[in-house]
Formats: structure tokens, C-alpha cells, sequence
């Protein structure tokens, strides 16, 4: 399945990533994503892109606005004191995170009872709706469920991973280390850690 995003502000250095991520029959779902418009992530994929050190990274690569609604702030930092906790908060600070006001309580509502979101999920794929962006981080099953449903475009951590060895923001061992540590946080299941772990071996 293949979703392409066209934008008269792309060119030809328009990011095409890989991403990969489980569903419900442990099948891979394979998606090819232009980037555009505005990148927005739910807090378990922040988290996890954050504890691989690859926040840094990934927003000093790409050119459009990345943001997170209120809850996933909260849920990120809040009263926490954790080291990705202060990173994010300082991407933050730094305005290179919005964090970003859910007009539409009722979508928020709605996503709840349908996909069955905690409200961070749900506040997420409310604002991309909102927002018009295309490109949504999520590692939440029923998150995913929901953006293949609403035809959302979106990204793992492991995606992201991909795309920093794509871009050669990190190197390749670097990059089996990080999907170690992926692997260890985010709870993959083995099939997609080894298919992502193929992936990357791709890159020189």
C-alpha cells in the first residue's frame, strides 16, 4: 500500500522513508511516505524516538512543523524528570515542538469510543484531522488501527529509525544498536525487529 503526498513545496529532496509496522495477524504493513505538511506524534513514539537519542536528529532533518496536542505534552513530560522527559520539554522551549491546542473535543471524544484510544492517542489523530497534516507517529496498535481506517499516513519509532539511516544521520552500527534498544522499550515483536533490522542493513 503506497501513500504519496504531493506538495508544491516538495522537490526532488522531498524525504521518502520506509516504515513497517505490525497488525492485528502479526502480518507486516508495509507504507512508502512522502513527508509534507506537519509531522504529529503520540507520546509512545515520541518516548521511544526520544530514548534512542534520535529526537535531535530527526528535527534537525526535516523541514516541516512538528506538534503534539496538550495530553501528549502531559503525558511526556508533566511533572516527570526523566532525561527524555527534559528533552522534550527543551525541544519545546526551543519552539522546535508546538505544542498545540485540540479545538474539536468531540473528534477527541469520538476517537475514544471508537478506536478505543487512551486521550493521548485520541487527541493525536484529532489534530492531525484538524490540522490537515498527513503524517501522524504512532506505535499504539489501536492508534495504527485507527490511521489505516482514516487513511492518516503515519510512522513508528522504528520508522523514524529507518529514515535517520536513510538520510545517513547515523551510521550502521550505531543503527543496529538503537533497534536494540528499540526492541527492549517499545516491546516489538521479533518478526518486525529482524524485518527492520533487514532494512536497515540496506544503507552503505
Amino acid at each position: 500500500m503506497i501513500h504519496r503526498l504531493d506538495s508544491p513545496e516538495l522537490g526532488e529532496s522531498a524525504v521518502v522513508a520506509f516504515f513497517a509496522v505490525a497488525v492485528n495477524a502479526g502480518l507486516t504493513y508495509t507504507t512508502f511516505v512522502i513527508f509534507c505538511n506537519m509531522l504529529i506524534f503520540d507520546a509512545s513514539t515520541l518516548i521511544l524516538v526520544t530514548r534512542i537519542d534520535l529526537l535531535d536528529p530527526l528535527l534537525g532533518t526535516i523541514t516541516m512543523p512538528t506538534a503534539i496536542p496538550f495530553e501528549v505534552h502531559r503525558e511526556c513530560c508533566g511533572a516527570k524528570k526523566t532525561l527524555d522527559a527534559l528533552m522534550i520539554q527543551e525541544a519545546v522551549d526551543d519552539s522546535r515542538i508546538q505544542v498545540v491546542t485540540v479545538k474539536d473535543r468531540k473528534t477527541v471524544i469520538r476517537m475514544q469510543a471508537d478506536f478505543n484510544l487512551g486521550t493521548g492517542e485520541a487527541e493525536a489523530i484529532a489534530l492531525a484531522l484538524q490540522s490537515k497534516a498527513r503524517i501522524v507517529g504512532v506505535d499504539d496498535k489501536n492508534g495504527i488501527n485507527a490511521c489505516k481506517l482514516l487513511r492518516l499516513p503515519f510512522t513508528t519509532a522504528a520508522g523514524v529509525l529507518i529514515l535517520c539511516r536513510q538520510k545517513n544521520l547515523i551510521g550502521r552500527n550505531e543503527a543496529a544498536d538503537k533497534l536494540d534498544l528499540l526492541a527492549k522499550y517499545g516491546r516489538y515483536k521479533s518478526s518486525i525487529v529482524e524485518d527492520v533490522r533487514t532494512r536497515l542493513e540496506e544503507y552503505p
